[in-house]
């Protein structure tokens, strides 16, 4: 089985259809955020170092997540491949992810990229705190996050294409519908 990048705006399903694909494949699933607040608990010294950063609120820098997910990877490979969920953000992240699968002789498989329009998106994330009471899920927050999504995250789309990876699903208002589209996307990859 073919790693998979799965990319998309705040509230597009990256969460939810990782668990689909997972369920379905068997694959690992590799979740930056839920990595490092693992790291950080368990007091490991990539945690530490990770912690000091996010205390700081400083961003964590490229080499020591891409560590972090390095030993993640090599813990959950059993030939299934993964699920890169959060990661990559950015062409620096996708061009170091590349430069440590292609070390340990493998690549990062293909991109799923789910396109869903913003009303959808906002409309999901303000259920989305209700329902798990996440305060970081706020207008005003939403706003702060589509634009950074737009503007650091969303070019990296590109850079996917150029590396003939990028697979794009559009949101037509059922789950079901993409999730049979992914589906058939990934089986036919892993022909």
């Amino acid at each position: 089985m073919k790693n998979i990048i799965i990319f998309g705006a705040p509230g597009s399903g990256k969460g939810t259809y990782s668990d689909e694909i997972v369920a379905k494949y068997g694959m690992g699933h590799i979740s930056t955020g839920d990595v490092l607040r693992g790291e950080i608990k368990n007091g490991t010294e990539l945690g530490k170092i990770a912690k000091g950063y996010i205390d700081n609120g400083q961003l964590i820098p490229d080499e020591l997540m891409i560590d972090i997910l390095a030993k993640t990877y090599d813990a959950q490979t059993k030939g299934q491949g993964v699920i890169f969920d959060g990661f990559p953000r950015t062409i620096a992240q996708a061009e170091a992810l590349k430069k440590m699968l292609a070390d340990r002789k493998d690549d990062m498989g293909m991109m799923i990229e789910l396109v869903v329009d913003e009303e959808t998106l906002m409309a999901r994330l303000l259920n989305r705190a209700i329902e798990q009471g996440r305060a970081d899920d706020n207008e005003e927050t939403i706003k702060k996050r589509f634009e950074v999504y737009r503007n650091q995250t969303a070019p990296l789309a590109e850079w996917f294409e150029k590396e003939g990876l990028r697979h794009t699903f559009n949101w037509k208002g059922s789950k079901e519908q993409m999730l049979a589209e992914i589906f058939e996307a990934i089986d036919a990859a892993n022909k």
